[in-house]
């Protein structure tokens, strides 16, 4: 299927990890390091960053959708989705400590020093203009004390500055920008209580803990950075929402021109984080569909070099080592674990050719094809055929008439039991692989590939 080509570098916990720019490609064995996304052409860059704290999806899966479902038609924009990954993978805060405060003075022996120095040359790079650092905070922001869920002390629902203004940066009118953007974001609330305001924290006056943050740093280098914050009162695509209403705000105030494949509201922001959430292996000879995947996947077929051949179509998608097999995580929500069958690969194939209720179909390694009632592999010299569920129980599967009463529904692939995996073999070598669906089309999607209901997230924000 086409798609199978867009599908972007992924992340293995014992790789040598990807980056969009090589300059700035993580070192030689760093775990779950995070990925740049340079987008568009023209004019400075705005600098979206999520993730710097892992208990905080809103901000990771806004961020995620500008890759994935945006095009940008003037300007450029660079996106951070996954800042701090590890923490991401376990709905952590931090897992070495809150990595917001690491950007004043980091001893070299931290164990996110090297990620620190990565993204604060990033920062401070002569193209960027612009910083926009999402978080989930608590409660509801508000200038005056309304109740325990909204007063100054909250952080969610609010764009915070550090300052009223950045002297000598074009950007640097730091309240009118901000009042705009607050402005434009409570244009499209969807009850009242969920306005934002503009929380100005005067960092410069001293505020000691505020100044190790990440935009108070973009500030020192002569930056303009504004923090987004969402309620955590929300389920992400509610956050999600808001982190895109602001983010837009911001792109326009800065004359970065956009497109975007989906209805910004929180049902299409839900629909466009559950589309098209696949992994591939063996360089996109496997590829795994995930909307509706069981918890649990046996015996699958592995290449040895997995770490050099896995990839994801959105970037907070990750393999993680796990007993007995490798976990897939959306986020910070575990999909599947894949019990490994390792296998050399074979790559003299490209595809196989079915009979697909009687006419006959080229299906390349990696996809999908429906099938409404049976379908046959046509034979190919010195390749066998394993259809996984199949109970012909014979060697070779090729030229054998299959309808889904022919597989048992324990090893479909997916939940709804339509889905099902045909493996191609040269001797023991593995040379990929096609799914067959019964029915008319995909399952439906559901609900719930990140966190839906609240969870052990800090009552903070920034």
């Amino acid at each position: 299927m086409r798609w199978i080509s867009a599908l972007l570098p992924g992340l293995l916990v014992f790789a040598s990890l990807w980056a969009c720019s090589p300059a700035l490609a993580a070192p030689e064995g760093t775990n779950l390091d995070f990925t740049l996304h340079r987008l568009g052409t023209g004019g400075p860059v705005v600098l979206v960053v999520g993730g710097i704290q892992g208990d905080e999806p809103g901000g990771f899966s806004a961020a995620t959708l500008l890759v994935t479902h945006y095009r940008f038609t003037s300007g450029r924009v660079w996106v951070v989705p996954n800042l701090n990954f590890p923490s991401i993978i376990k709905r952590s805060r931090g897992v070495h400590g809150d990595l917001n405060r690491k950007f004043a003075t980091l001893p070299a022996d931290d164990p996110e020093y090297p990620l620190v120095q990565r993204i604060q040359r990033i920062i401070t790079a002569p193209d960027v203009s612009l910083v926009l650092n999402l978080h989930d905070g608590s409660g509801f922001y508000r200038p005056d004390h309304e109740n325990a869920q909204c007063n100054p002390s909250r952080w969610g629902q609010s764009v915070i500055i550090d300052k009223a203004r950045l002297e000598g940066a074009p950007l640097g009118d730091l309240t009118g920008m901000g009042e705009r953007a607050v402005r434009d974001v409570n244009e499209g609330v969807l009850v009242p209580k969920h306005r934002y305001h503009l929380k100005n924290t005067r960092t410069d006056e001293g505020d000691h803990e505020m100044d190790r943050t990440l935009t108070w740093f973009a500030y020192r280098n002569g930056k303009p950075a504004f923090g987004i914050e969402a309620s955590k009162d929300f389920t992400t695509e509610y956050r999600a929402y808001y982190h895109l209403r602001a983010v837009e705000a911001f792109l326009k105030q800065a004359g970065v021109r956009f497109e975007r494949d989906f209805d910004l509201s929180p049902r299409g922001v839900q629909a466009a984080l559950e589309s098209d959430v696949t992994v591939g292996f063996a360089h996109n000879r496997i590829v795994l569909p995930l909307d509706d995947v069981r918890p649990s996947l046996g015996s699958f077929p592995l290449p040895r070099d997995v770490a050099g051949t896995f990839a994801a179509s959105k970037p907070i998608l990750a393999l993680v080592s796990a007993k007995g097999g490798y976990d897939v995580f959306y986020g910070n929500r575990t999909l599947t674990r894949l019990r490994p069958d390792w296998r050399d690969t074979d790559d003299a194939l490209s595809g196989m050719t079915l009979m697909v209720d009687g006419k006959p179909v080229r299906v390349g390694f990696g996809e999908v094809v429906s099938v409404r009632e049976r379908f046959v592999v046509q034979p190919v010299k010195g390749y066998r055929i394993n259809a996984i569920g199949a109970t012909a129980h014979r060697t070779d599967e090729s030229g054998i008439p299959l309808g889904k009463r022919d597989f048992m529904a324990r090893y479909s692939v997916d939940k709804a039991g339509t889905l099902y995996r045909v493996e191609v073999y040269r001797g023991q070598k593995f040379a990929g692989m096609v799914l067959v669906r019964f029915g008319s089309g995909p399952t439906l999607r559901k609900a719930g590939f990140l966190p839906a209901v609240a969870g052990r997230e800090s009552d903070l924000g920034m």
